[in-house]
Parts: C-alpha cells; structure tokens; sequence
C-alpha cells in the first residue's frame, strides 16, 4: 500500500474535527462538568485565530453558561499547561473588553475562565490529575496572588471509565485510538490506520463520522503519528549532536538542524509544534 502523507499546513486534528461540532461538544461538556444541557445553539465557539493568538491545532475554546472554556487535545505530558494557558486567555479577554472601558467606575463582567486537557499519550499517567501555574514560581507562597489551575483527564481506553460512559463520543474516540495502537503493533502505521477504521466502521465505533470522514481522518492519524515520529527524531539528534556530546561541531550541527526544524514549523503555522519540539 502506498503511505499517504498530510500537508504541513493542516491544523486540525481527529479529536478536535469530532468536537468541534457543536452537538459533540456539548456532550463532552455535559461529561465533564455533570450537567445534562442540550441546546448546542447556545455555545458560542471561538478560536485562537479569533483571539489574535497562535494557531494551536488541538484546542477547542467556547463559551457557554457563562464560561470561558478551554479544551484541549495533548499527546504528550506537558507540565507548562497554565503557563500557556495563561497567556492564551489573556489575549481572548483582551478581545472580548476591547469595545470596553477599563477606567470606568463600572465593573466589567466577565465569563469565567476553565481550563481541561484531554491526555492519550503514551506515557503513563493519572486517571486526572491538576496542574497549578503556581507550581511553576520560584518562590513558594501559601496564597498565591496569581494562579491558574489546569484539570488533565487521561483518555486513553480503560481510564475514566465514568467520563467515557458520559461522553460516548469520547469513549469511541478511545476505542479508535487503541485499534490503531494495537494494529500498528503488526502493520505498517498507515496499513494500521485502514485496518483500524475498517474495524471500528464494522464495529459501531465512530462510524458515522469515519463513514462520512474516512479520507480525512486517516490522513490526519497519519499525519499526527508521522509528526510525532519526527519531531521526537529531530530532537534527539540535536541533543546527541549538540548537547550530550559537548563537541562544539556537534552542538553547531545540532542547532542547526534543531533551527530548521522550527522555521519549517513556523512557515506551517504550527506553534503549538514549536512549543513541543522546545
């Protein structure tokens, strides 16, 4: 078969194209937050290119019930969550008050930021677990003046069973992830991919969405392991070249390689890809 390859400039994701959708979204939301709402129309989805912000390929932000949400899709632990956070809600509330004034003797309202990460990579982690922006400050304060707090829920198949059984998209989306993963064990990844979305079709599992996205969505799972597989690759050679070695034309030759990488990254749009590769 021969191996299909997605453009650098794709900024969607499998998880973000299911959700993004509004009736999707909405369960996930009910999911997390037990409520049993169900007038999607009421979500009011916004994006980062909205917020005058980077071009994150695996965030869903909305507002809804007066509250800002941030979701987002990650495949690696990343401890940094309100940090960036932090910034990316600052540039959204920046366009939400712009029409406002700050010097007012009015108190500006604002919708209520929350923060969630659904994890499925690799390494192993908590079923949930909750990541503080004041873990990162040098100094240690019983009452931080600043925080913000982060909640990962860990979806890989066979955890947070009571949120998949809330979700049943979530609970499929789980279900296609680990086909692919058990049949990349014997195939080649995009042999893999087919024969994982020809199981989970058969098998009642994302299928109308894989019916009607079929070509997509393999692309996209191809094209998320394959950047994966890559930016892992590029980051090992700088740091064997560059920094473990200690040789001057090794590290030179690291750098070098590493700066590509992340010009090519940025020419795609794909900040969130930078931040990884860092």
């Amino acid at each position: 078969m021969t191996e299909k390859y997605v453009q650098r400039n794709h900024k969607d994701t499998l998880f973000r194209m299911l959700f993004k959708e509004k009736e999707n979204l909405l369960s996930l939301y009910n999911a997390v937050n037990g409520t049993c709402y169900t007038d999607a129309e009421e979500l009011e989805i916004t994006t980062l290119e909205n917020a005058v912000y980077m071009n994150y390929k695996n965030d869903i932000s909305f507002v809804f019930d007066f509250e800002l949400m941030l979701y987002e899709h990650q495949s690696t632990v990343n401890p940094n969550m309100p940090l960036r956070d932090l910034i990316y809600v600052t540039k959204v509330l920046q366009g939400i008050i712009r029409n406002e004034n700050l010097y007012s003797s009015m108190l500006i309202k604002l919708p209520t930021p929350r923060f969630v990460v659904f994890y499925n990579g690799r390494d192993c982690q908590p079923g949930e677990q909750t990541l503080r922006l004041s873990d990162s400050f040098k100094k240690e304060l019983e009452r931080p003046e600043l925080e913000l707090i982060v909640t990962v829920y860990n979806i890989n198949w066979g955890c947070n069973t009571e949120l998949m059984k809330a979700c049943r998209l979530l609970k499929e989306y789980a279900q296609y992830v680990e086909q692919v993963r058990k049949m990349a064990k014997e195939l080649s990844f995009p042999d893999a991919v087919e024969q994982a979305v020809d199981y989970c079709i058969q098998n009642g599992i994302l299928a109308d969405f894989l019916l009607k996205n079929r070509a997509e969505a393999i692309e996209m799972s191809i094209f998320e392991y394959d950047e994966e597989k890559y930016l892992k690759s590029e980051r090992e050679v700088w740091r064997k070249e560059g920094i473990k070695e200690g040789r001057e034309e090794g590290r030179s030759e690291g750098e070098e390689r590493f700066s590509k990488l992340l010009q090519l990254l940025m020419e795609a749009g794909r900040n969130e890809d930078m931040n990884r590769a860092k």
